[in-house]
């Protein structure tokens, strides 16, 4: 609720019930008191009953059509939590009827199709948010801003490890194997993210180099090692697995920013909350020390969630408004083009969206 008028909830209309949509159903949008989802939507059959009747929803909520929902249901948003193909498509079927959008990350596989989205929402002054919610845990925030006010002074490198082990479930079931880009597109679009966001840069190019072993299941890269330039010149390497052995990380990964002043580590993004967010820093080559984050009531899609949901109520904009979001693409886009060319490619240039 905004300032606890219920009448001020923000109305959402759902679309996508697939694994991730029905998390959303269950988990991420039931601690949002400002919101109220008034229908839910998928286009195929099966999966939509599938969901009513987990939810326990009345025929008048389920649609097949977004536009047949937008007509019988009154709403003032859509939260798109379809495949990753149909993201900007369903977003533009939402913004034409007339509502703002919240769309699941990755926006899009390219720059150039997220653009349309945001020029259309621009156009007609509808918001467009997307949900990366890595940036929405304590651990994250508090790199950022320390980073921010030079607590380990200028930057000289960054590095990321992310392995996991997603590597078990026979491939005649398990749709993740076939997932494009799995690794870039599933995964590391996160850590491309909160790359933007910690240091305050953009990327400027990227070698990726699929490592792919043999018995890999994936029929696309599961696994590989990138080196990205950003403005200033500040170069990150990160190395980033589905099919590793070794000690798994959180969902964050590991972080390592070393500078001039200091060096700060960073985790977080556990399966229970904000619990296993864990940031140090270590100052002038002295101990590294555990920083004290800030608790978070609500965190990662929740707290993006309400953050939207404020927003179409007049609030401040989001911190990840579809523009915002480009720069990210641009660097994902990227990535893939390099894993398929095995050749340094230039990311597109946005210019000022980090934030």
């Amino acid at each position: 609720m905004v300032d606890g008028d219920e009448k001020q909830r923000t109305r959402l209309i759902h679309v996508g019930l697939g694994g991730w949509g029905s998390d959303w159903e269950a988990n991420a949008i039931p601690p949002v008191a400002e919101v109220e989802r008034v229908a839910v939507v998928d286009a195929h059959e099966p999966t939509l009953r599938a969901a009513q009747e987990k939810f326990d929803l009345p025929d008048e909520m389920c649609f097949t059509s977004l536009t047949e929902a937008a007509e019988n249901v009154p709403a003032d948003a859509a939260l798109v939590t379809s495949p990753m193909d149909f993201h900007v498509p369903v977003a533009l079927e939402a913004l034409d009827a007339g509502l703002h959008v919240l769309v699941e990350k990755p926006f899009a596989g390219t720059v150039a199709e997220a653009r349309t989205a945001v020029e259309r929402a621009e156009e007609l002054d509808l918001v467009l948010q997307v949900s990366q919610n890595y940036r929405f845990y304590p651990g994250a925030q508090a790199a950022r801003d320390l980073i921010a006010a030079g607590a380990v002074g200028d930057l000289s490198v960054v590095h990321v490890d992310f392995r996991r082990w997603d590597h078990d479930a026979p491939v005649e079931t398990y749709r993740h194997y076939a997932f494009p880009h799995p690794l870039i597109y599933d995964m590391a679009i996160h850590h491309f993210d909160l790359l933007r966001m910690t240091t305050g840069r953009e990327a400027v190019s990227v070698y990726a180099k699929v490592t792919d072993p043999p018995w890999s299941r994936y029929t696309e890269e599961a696994s590989a090692v990138l080196v990205i330039e950003l403005t200033g010149g500040l170069v990150a390497s990160y190395r980033g697995s589905w099919v590793s052995r070794a000690p798994q990380t959180l969902w964050d990964g590991e972080w390592s920013f070393e500078g001039a002043g200091g060096h700060l580590t960073l985790t977080g993004r556990g399966n229970d909350g904000p619990a296993d967010d864990a940031v140090t820093l270590s100052v002038g080559g002295g101990p590294a020390r555990p920083v004290a984050l800030p608790p978070m009531p609500l965190w990662g899609r929740s707290a993006g969630l309400r953050q939207f949901a404020r927003a179409v109520r007049g609030g401040p904009a989001p911190d990840v408004t579809g523009r915002a979001n480009l720069g990210s693409v641009a660097l994902m886009e990227a990535a893939a083009r390099s894993a398929g060319s095995g050749k340094v490619e230039q990311v597109e240039q946005i210019g000022g969206t980090s934030a």
